[in-house]
């Protein structure tokens, strides 16, 4: 088996260790790539931490990781050596179920995570803190040369998380977008959504990243910190999509779409939101969620990126600063996120 330095936890309150572990040869239809990239998302932070219920320690998150093929199997056909390549939250499902078929994969019963989770072989997924990993070749995406690889990996977690809800719900020419938020996930709506046609907004709790919102490309910036600013809104929205973490009372929101608009939420609060009924049925309004997209969803995401010259704003960090990366992004003091340069591992 090939052996793969890597960064792990032990423990809810530990602390990140450079380690070895194996990954597997690639088998007939597998892809093994070294790693060159690696996002940090809020959502390693959350399950390195327990936060999320119990983990599987040691732990090494990443799912969003970008790299180069150095070997495929026999019976691989989508992908070759040297290829660039990327792996999202997910690296297999059963494959024939309707989820499946349908190519939303990421909702399947027997979706395995690309790491806190276990594989066929009943083993722990180990994730993208590492140099190596082996996939299967249908749960691979390419990455465009249009896109360098250390702003590729955000793409396979953020853009897709906030392309898919975009998308659905139908961002473009002529309709009015919120972004609420504007962290690691939401500047990736902002830039998505201007990319798409929309005229974007962001809903923020003050100012101070006003100049980095226009800059990705929203028409107008609104400070929650100031005065009756929701009032000014109402009935103005056809989408909101929410980023947020906090639990709140999202009525105010839901008042500021049209009638028949949607807000949509991707933000996970930890704690139960809460929501009068009436901002919805007298508005014929909807309020939905949206998690990842399938394979197929998040290749189109990675195409319209390299089309539109989409990318996150990154910082660029070595394996030694993942602890203290993990404090930055709790404290939301990172601008926009954070990738590892697997180089330093």
């Amino acid at each position: 088996m090939p052996a793969a330095r890597a960064y792990a936890i032990d423990s809810p309150t530990g602390l990140f260790h450079p380690t070895t572990i194996a990954r597997r040869e690639p088998g007939p239809t597998e892809v093994l790539f070294d790693i060159k990239f690696a996002g940090i998302c809020h959502s390693d932070i959350h399950t390195a931490r327990g936060e999320w219920g119990p983990a599987i320690y040691p732990l090494v998150p990443g799912h969003e990781i970008a790299g180069v093929v150095t070997q495929v199997g026999d019976k691989v056909t989508k992908f070759k050596v040297g290829d660039r390549v990327g792996v999202g939250c997910f690296v297999d499902s059963c494959g024939h179920c309707d989820l499946c078929d349908a190519g939303t994969e990421q909702f399947c019963e027997e979706a395995i995570y690309t790491y806190n989770d276990h594989g066929r072989d009943g083993k722990p997924t180990e994730g993208g803190y590492s140099t190596a990993f082996t996939v299967e070749q249908n749960y691979l995406c390419h990455i465009p040369d249009s896109i360098p690889l250390d702003a590729a990996a955000p793409l396979l977690c953020a853009g897709i998380t906030l392309y898919s809800p975009l998308k659905r719900w139908g961002a473009g020419p002529g309709k009015q977008v919120a972004i609420l938020g504007m962290g690691g996930l939401g500047h990736m709506g902002v830039k998505i959504a201007a990319a798409m046609g929309a005229e974007v907004s962001v809903i923020s709790q003050t100012r101070a990243k006003e100049a980095d919102g226009l800059a990705f490309g929203a028409s107008h910036y609104y400070a929650m910190s100031e005065p009756d600013t929701l009032k000014g809104l109402k009935k103005h929205f056809d989408l909101i999509i929410s980023t947020v973490a906090a639990s709140t009372n999202v009525t105010p929101y839901v008042e500021c779409l049209k009638v028949g608009g949607a807000l949509v939420d991707v933000g996970l609060p930890e704690n139960a939101s809460t929501i009068e009924f009436d901002s919805l049925v007298l508005g014929n309004r909807i309020l939905a969620g949206s998690q990842i997209g399938g394979i197929a969803e998040t290749q189109e995401m990675l195409d319209f990126c390299a089309a539109h010259g989409v990318a996150p704003q990154i910082e660029v960090i070595s394996a030694a600063d993942i602890n203290d990366a993990y404090e930055k992004v709790v404290h939301s003091q990172v601008r926009y996120r954070y990738v590892i340069d697997v180089a330093t591992i």
